[in-house]
């Protein structure tokens, strides 16, 4: 993980998230948490899953793992996933359509490619996040949710269209039950097109998925992978000149620190070690039907915050 400098007026920082191949040519790009950058807002976790192509008797296979203190954001731009949880959720999701997973308490939840979807070629390209949950939301009761993407929110003009995955931005509400102030959106750019950035929330990021973009009035741009951070109350105009995809997260920064271990958020150390205890234990809840898990590593790479 590393930084760059940039000149433009209005970004903090920044981050080249690094590529991690985890096998069969499925790779991940991590760009938060990071050395250089905890959180924007309350998103603690910002996963690119793909772009990945995968021939038939091949797919996704994530065994059955724990989460606290966190919600899950599933949102993918090419592909299928099947989502199954202990709560009893069986669930696929395709482009365009919401998952969002509430841990809370804890949950237990595993993510595959569908049999049907084995038998053939297929492609998997999309965006995982995690929302650190409000101290008083830790211990919520887990729960799961799924939105099609008709129920989304989508506003375009000038060739620019915002769909608003979560929260509110540019005047749209997003159904997608939330804990706290955020903004989480995916903006498409035609060949000119512009994103005027207003500074409707404390914290605000943009992940470059594909293009490249720069700012009207300044030198310099972001290319595809990097995630750019902006100090708070900044105002620009992104452009593309060939066209982008970006996705536009943030919020309300929360005034206790978090910390994490493997898949395990919270405010509190000592229930970072209850969790850790309670999968070794075997303490969660199943996910019906599954009997494949992931043991609890040893040690997490750690992160080094500034």
């Amino acid at each position: 993980m590393s930084i760059r400098s940039s000149d433009i007026e209005g970004v903090e920082q920044v981050i080249l998230p690094p590529v991690r191949d985890l096998g069969d040519g499925f790779t991940v790009r991590r760009a938060l948490p990071s050395a250089h950058r905890r959180m924007v807002g309350p998103f603690i976790f910002f996963d690119q899953m793909g772009p990945a192509a995968f021939r038939g008797g091949e797919g996704l296979d994530v065994r059955p793992h724990p989460h606290i203190g966190l919600a899950t954001v599933t949102y993918l731009l090419e592909g299928e996933i099947l989502h199954r949880d202990s709560v009893g959720s069986v669930q696929a999701i395709r482009p365009g359509e919401v998952n969002w997973m509430t841990a809370g308490s804890g949950i237990v939840h595993s993510e595959r490619t569908a049999p049907e979807w084995r038998e053939r070629e297929a492609s998997l390209f999309g965006l995982q996040t995690w929302l650190a949950l409000p101290t008083q939301m830790e211990e919520v009761a887990p729960d799961f949710a799924h939105y099609k993407s008709h129920e989304i929110p989508v506003a375009e003009a000038d060739g620019t269209r915002l769909t608003l995955v979560a929260g509110t931005s540019d005047g749209l509400v997003s159904p997608v039950k939330a804990f706290s102030d955020l903004v989480y959106a995916d903006i498409q750019l035609r060949p000119g097109a512009r994103y005027q950035l207003r500074a409707e929330h404390v914290e605000r990021a943009i992940y470059v998925v594909s293009g490249s973009i720069g700012v009207i009035g300044q030198t310099g741009g972001f290319a595809t992978g990097e995630l750019v951070v902006f100090k708070p109350g900044a105002e620009i105009v992104v452009h593309a000149e060939h066209g982008a995809r970006l996705m536009l997260i943030g919020g309300e920064p929360f005034p206790e620190r978090r910390h994490i271990f493997w898949n395990f958020v919270s405010s509190r150390e000592d229930r970072i070690e209850q969790a850790k205890a309670d999968w070794q234990a075997d303490r969660f809840a199943h996910v019906p039907d599954e009997h494949e898990f992931i043991p609890l590593p040893e040690q997490p790479a750690p992160v080094r915050y500034p």
